[in-house]
């Protein structure tokens, strides 16, 4: 069984219908004791950080247990973020931890400050940018993993958030949108991407084949 956790913020239809479209069955449990036997797990989401309290206690105390039997758990957009020890969008909501980082908020982007010393290096300055950054964007590999098998470099995936994660020893792949930020996360089993790979055409779903093949669940 695959898990896929509904905690009122997710786009569970497109996700379901993105895994049946490579063959992999999800089911949305109904309480954290269903995640028992569950194969993998996954997190998705849109909005707001404070959307995952719903999340705190036995729901993330099942989660973490999953995680350290080695189950393989996926976060989406909003669970990706949530993967991370906290975010600025609100400082008061903890993450689930199991990633080093906080998530910040886009909205400026860096450019070399021409007026800067050309020896000891450009400073940089800030310009105003869209925020959401909703749309296809490139992702920029920064090393191999299993999550991103089979998905060239500077491939387009669908993107909509205001806040990212850091870019870390995790970090597969960086996309720019203002500022580098993560947009895909693998440690061991643990694997957050920051766009939606249920809206990202055939270099989505090759993202969740690759994630089933993390447990094995091989179509």
């Amino acid at each position: 069984m695959i898990a896929l956790i509904d905690y009122g913020a997710g786009n569970l239809t497109s996700v379901r219908k993105a895994f049946a479209a490579i063959g992999a069955e999800v089911v949305v449990p109904a309480s954290p004791g269903d995640i028992g036997s569950a194969a993998a797990i996954i997190v998705p989401g849109v909005g707001h950080i404070n959307a995952t309290r719903a999340l705190e206690g036995d729901w993330t105390d099942a989660i973490l247990a999953r995680v350290g039997e080695g189950r393989p758990l996926l976060g989406i957009c909003l669970g990706m973020q949530w993967l991370f020890e906290g975010s600025e969008e609100a400082p008061d909501c903890p993450g689930l931890g199991v990633l080093a980082g906080n998530c910040f908020r886009l909205g400026v982007r860096l450019e070399p400050d021409a007026k800067s010393d050309t020896l000891t290096g450009n400073a940089a300055s800030e310009t105003p940018i869209k925020v959401p950054h909703v749309g296809w964007n490139s992702i920029a590999l920064r090393r191999e993993s299993p999550i991103a098998d089979g998905v060239p470099d500077a491939t387009q995936m669908y993107f909509t958030h205001s806040f990212a994660a850091p870019v870390t020893g995790d970090t597969v792949a960086v996309t720019v949108h203002g500022r580098p930020f993560a947009a895909i996360v693998q440690r061991g089993s643990i694997v957050g991407v920051q766009f939606h790979p249920e809206k990202s055409g055939g270099a989505g779903l090759q993202i969740l084949r690759n994630f089933i093949a993390l447990a094995g669940i091989m179509h």
